[in-house]
């Protein structure tokens, strides 16, 4: 595995990478953080240097969509979570449930929550477009503050009064 680490508009952003395809991204605090201390470094992979720019531009809110090679290492449920995460369109966002009965899987909302929750390729593959079925945030393996960010890029969420007055 290679890995390379950078500020984005993020925060410390960590990407991993195995046969020129993307398979991690993380920040720092986030739940399910790998150990990458026997990984290579490599800061200037073109893999590396395209998802960069990708992240820059998502965050200006100049692109709506990832356009860099994935490998997803999961179940094969997992992987169908994580397929159909990808079809949500940039500035819109599903629920758990809709999800599941997407699957074909009506009483596995839970469980779509759970491999959701472990998405490996956060914001690339853009789990924090799913809320509650009430339209509640809900859990974010970076937080709900992230979560909030990433919807406010997209104008699915006004912000806050308090973050207006920063």
């Amino acid at each position: 595995m290679i890995y390379t680490e950078f500020n984005s508009a993020f925060g410390i952003t960590l990407l991993a990478a195995e046969n020129n395809k993307l398979r991690h991204l993380w920040f720092p605090d986030q739940k399910h953080e790998p150990d990458c201390s026997s990984w290579e470094r490599d800061d200037d992979l073109p893999l590396f240097r395209q998802a960069r720019i990708q992240l820059e531009e998502y965050a200006q809110g100049t692109r709506k969509a990832f356009d860099l090679p994935l490998a997803f290492q999961g179940t094969d449920f997992q992987k169908s979570v994580w397929q159909l995460l990808q079809t949500i369109p940039f500035g819109q966002h599903t629920s758990y449930g809709v999800m599941a009965k997407q699957l074909q899987r009506p009483k596995a909302s839970r469980a779509v929550g759970a491999a959701v929750g472990k998405n490996p390729l956060g914001i690339i593959v853009p789990c924090h477009r799913v809320l509650g079925g009430n339209g509640s945030m809900t859990g974010f393996a970076s937080g709900l503050d992230m979560k909030r960010k990433l919807l406010e890029i997209e104008g699915v969420l006004e912000p806050t009064q308090e973050e207006l007055l920063v």
